[in-house]
């Protein structure tokens, strides 16, 4: 009998790689590469795109000369090729929002002005939720692992601590879903890791 992939929690369907994966965000070997690498903005919703909009007068000194132009032109975001809104971005690549520290490390300018207490915005939910990706569809929301080479660092570092996916994404899962939602989610994660120590 083929195993279930997939975990139903309320409306949410969630890949079994959410629960398996371990991972933590290794920023000092990948460099924020996640926001500069891709062929698209990262993900937005509605309400964010507002919510950036508010905010732009507090980062706009921190942005680069050729993303105030484009933000100026289309923007603080735009509709892809896939239908969906995004941030917008310099050449094809970068994230409008980035900066960069002294060491070339790419860094969110809305993160730090919520970090220095000046937007009650951290960043979108797609950044904060990555390398968890969403999709809305008519019945449920589909919450998926989201592989990417550039993370290979971060399998590593999860590994190396014992951190599976689903822990080191806690607060922003908590402030996604709820935490009934992650406690449920907690469970199943317990009661998988037990099946599978009796095969």
């Amino acid at each position: 009998m083929e195993e279930v992939e997939m975990l139903q929690i309320g409306e949410t369907l969630i890949s079994l790689d959410i629960l398996e994966k371990q991972f933590i965000c290794n920023l000092g070997k990948c460099k924020g590469a996640c926001c500069i690498e891709g062929e698209s903005g990262a993900p937005l919703l509605q309400e964010e795109v507002l919510e950036i909009e508010a905010v732009l007068d507090i980062i706009w000194d921190d942005l680069a000369p050729k993303a105030k132009e484009i933000i100026e032109k289309q923007g603080v975001a735009y509709v892809d090729a896939e239908g969906d809104l995004v941030t917008s971005i310099i050449n094809g690549k970068a994230c409008v929002f980035t900066y960069f520290e002294d060491d070339g490390t790419c860094k969110c300018a809305i993160e730090k002005a919520y970090n220095n207490g000046n937007s009650a915005f951290r960043k979108p939910s797609s950044c904060y939720l990555y390398p968890i990706r969403l999709k809305q569809y008519k019945h449920f929301m589909a919450v998926n692992y989201d592989t990417w080479d550039i993370c290979k660092p971060a399998l590593a570092l999860g590994k190396q601590n014992g951190t599976p996916l689903y822990q080191f994404l806690k607060t922003p899962l908590i402030e996604k879903f709820g935490q009934d939602w992650y406690d449920e989610l907690c469970l199943a994660a317990e009661a998988m890791k037990d099946h599978n120590s009796k095969k």
